[in-house]
């Protein structure tokens, strides 16, 4: 089934939330972007910036410094798109159309444009963090990258999320945004993060008295996925899940959580609300958010009330769903308790 032991890449932290405070954008540190006709070639100008070339450029157009030449035979008009970055990593794109012919390169009929990226921000969703920006052509597409993150997060374009994440909660100065647009346009921009976090030991399973827990049927990571009752063990990655605090009082949820990564997917009773659900009231993951759906209240006898529809939480045997009923089960499989991972057996 699987190692015996919590991986040594095992994190301390479980990520719940991100939040950030508005991006300080850079401002572009180049002036004077221009091109003109030498001979057979183009010369580049530009204050406090150096140039390269951006993407695919015809055969034997090259640059050197910031000159632009040409070796190639081919007559034809096209564009070519040079960057110019400067000392801080921003940059603007210089769109040049071009008349190519034998051994020679020279300005088109256009004149040459500039390309540039602003309006750089960001906003906090649903515990995420989304950035925007704009770019001066309004067909180019803008991308995002995150950088100078606390260990434990990814990057990510244009959210970044707490999914998956695994750093240390706490509030981090200095993280950078970069946007940048199809011709290569680059606007960097400045935050501060903050990282809401649950310890590792919150991670293990829900287990009965017969030591059945939960387990995502067949290792399943998908909304809709079925929630089984089964031997909860250390190597079992569908018996992994994170206990977190739910929005209502003394209510929790249930992240699934392989060998201790967060999948986003939390145990929810939809109450019939999902057709693909084979019981009205069977549990399956959902999308892990703050309604009461996925909202668990333990009561004093160990049993599990769903927040939304008042069921608890019953069992019908090793291997299958888990469903909502009026009352615990008289057998007793209805009353759990949540074990962490190092308790499990292996």
């Amino acid at each position: 089934m699987g190692a015996a032991a919590l991986p040594a890449s095992a994190q301390t932290y479980q990520d719940t939330a991100l939040s950030a405070t508005a991006v300080s954008p850079a401002t572009f540190g180049g002036s004077g972007l221009t091109a003109t006709n030498g001979t057979k070639v183009i010369l580049l100008t530009g204050t406090n910036v150096t140039w390269s070339l951006h993407g695919t450029v015809p055969s034997g157009v090259s640059l050197s410094g910031a000159t632009i030449s040409n070796t190639g035979t081919t007559s034809s008009t096209t564009s070519i798109v040079a960057d110019a970055t400067d000392g801080t990593g921003n940059a603007e794109a210089l769109v040049i159309p071009v008349a190519l012919a034998n051994g020679s390169i020279q300005l088109g009929s256009a004149k040459p444009s500039v390309v540039s990226v602003s309006a750089l921000a960001d906003s906090n969703v649903s515990g995420t963090v989304k950035f925007t920006a704009t770019s001066s052509v309004s067909t180019n597409a803008v991308n995002f990258a995150e950088s100078n993150l606390p260990t434990g997060l990814s990057s990510g374009n244009p959210v970044l999320t707490y999914v998956g994440g695994t750093a240390a909660p706490g509030t981090y100065a200095g993280v950078v945004v970069t946007a940048t647009d199809a011709d290569g346009a680059v606007l960097h921009g400045t935050f501060t993060l903050t990282v809401t976090a649950n310890a590792v030991s919150n991670y293990g399973d829900e287990v009965n008295r017969f030591g059945n827990g939960f387990d995502s049927f067949r290792q399943h990571q998908f909304p809709g996925a079925i929630i089984a009752g089964w031997t909860a063990t250390q190597g079992d990655p569908a018996t992994h899940f994170l206990l977190t605090n739910g929005t209502h009082q003394g209510a929790f949820r249930f992240e699934y959580a392989p060998k201790g990564t967060g999948s986003g997917l939390c145990v929810s009773d939809p109450g019939g609300g999902w057709s693909s659900d084979p019981l009205r009231d069977g549990l399956i993951l959902t999308s892990c958010n703050t309604g009461p759906w996925q909202q668990f209240i333990p009561q004093s006898n160990g049993s599990l009330k769903n927040v939304a529809t008042g069921l608890y939480v019953n069992p019908n045997g090793t291997g299958a769903q888990l469903r909502g009923g009026a009352s615990p089960t008289a057998w007793g499989g209805s009353f759990y308790r949540f074990i962490t991972f190092s308790s499990l057996p292996a």
